[in-house]
């Protein structure tokens, strides 16, 4: 099953079988992208939304030099422009980090989801949602952590949740983001996040390898250094759910 990951170790206990088969059925195709391609452009007309079967997706906004400002970073088990279906464009661009595999969901199979499906339904627009919570957590680590906290917390993030999906195996970060990308994700310069990096790796927290290869050394130092609380990822901890059904 290609969407088999859709809210693992979140609310995906919650949907019945029909409904986690009438996901699958209404994948039209699935594609795959080279490193670094542009899937959506900013405003561009769409009709599909995307789901990442495997590898690792970023949004971008571009400022009037080009230089490009990270704002998102999706994976496996997430659906990348599932708020395109009611907005019908959108308002960055979106692109591929290493090789992806995505599977294309029309906006009319999602049409009659919403119509046949109205818990299932509810499921996506949560999906959405966890978008929110986590870009108001990139607002926080923007405003109120110095360089080598904002990396430590995205990393942070990242992991908790690749350990959802089953993508983190307790010391490889898997996800190939280069210091350029980390400078784009944490508003600092190249040369200040490869400082950021030589601090942690002083620290005895993480080890960069090169190619965006990083070992975890010790993930609770990370954690603390990026001030991170997982909880509004929606996973464990006081904001879990146990469903999405009104009681």
């Amino acid at each position: 099953m290609r969407t088999q990951l859709f809210l693992k170790g979140r609310l995906r206990h919650d949907l019945r079988a029909i409904e986690k088969q009438a996901l699958e059925d209404a994948v039209d195709d699935v594609i795959t992208l080279a490193p670094r391609k542009t899937l959506v452009e900013r405003g561009e007309h769409l009709e599909n939304s995307y789901y990442i079967v495997e590898g690792t997706m970023l949004r971008h906004i571009d400022d009037r030099r080009g230089e490009r400002q990270l704002v998102g970073i999706s994976v496996s088990g997430d659906f990348i422009d599932l708020h395109g279906f009611p907005m019908k464009r959108l308002d960055h661009c979106v692109g591929s980090l290493g090789h992806v595999t995505l599977a294309k969901v029309p906006h009319k199979a999602i049409a009659g989801l919403v119509d046949e499906f109205p818990h299932l339904a509810r499921a996506m627009w949560f999906s959405t949602l966890l978008d929110a919570a986590m870009h108001r957590e990139w607002i926080f680590r923007l405003g109120r952590l110095n360089a080598e906290g904002r990396i430590a917390h995205l990393i942070s993030e990242i992991i908790e949740r690749l350990k959802f999906v089953g993508k983190y195996d307790g010391k490889n970060f898997p996800v190939p983001l280069l210091q350029r990308d980390y400078a784009e994700a944490c508003g600092v310069t190249p040369v200040h996040a490869n400082r950021s990096f030589r601090t942690l790796r002083e620290r005895g927290v993480l080890d960069p390898q090169g190619d965006g290869k990083i070992v975890i050394l010790d993930e609770t130092a990370l954690n603390k250094i990026g001030e991170f609380e997982g909880d509004y990822l929606y996973g464990e901890g006081v904001l879990a759910l146990d469903s999405l059904t009104d009681r």
